[in-house]
């Protein structure tokens, strides 16, 4: 009995991990998707400008807006 006879009896242990593995790695990848969208749109809504209200020089060269 050597390492022959237990290679394929931890099989299914081993196949179980791999998948635990490869679906949490898909779920980081499925977040961080996510939260970058996220940031897209909402900087999107920031950058946008009421189109009502009239365009100013401040409105242009103020770095905080």
């Amino acid at each position: 009995m050597g390492i022959h006879y237990d290679y394929k009896s931890k099989r299914g242990e081993r196949a179980m991990l791999k998948e635990a593995k490869r679906k949490e790695r898909l779920a980081l990848k499925r977040a961080k998707r996510a939260s970058s969208s996220e940031i897209e749109v909402e900087s999107e809504e920031d950058q946008m400008h009421d189109i009502n209200k009239p365009i100013t020089l401040d409105d242009l060269t103020n770095p905080n807006k």
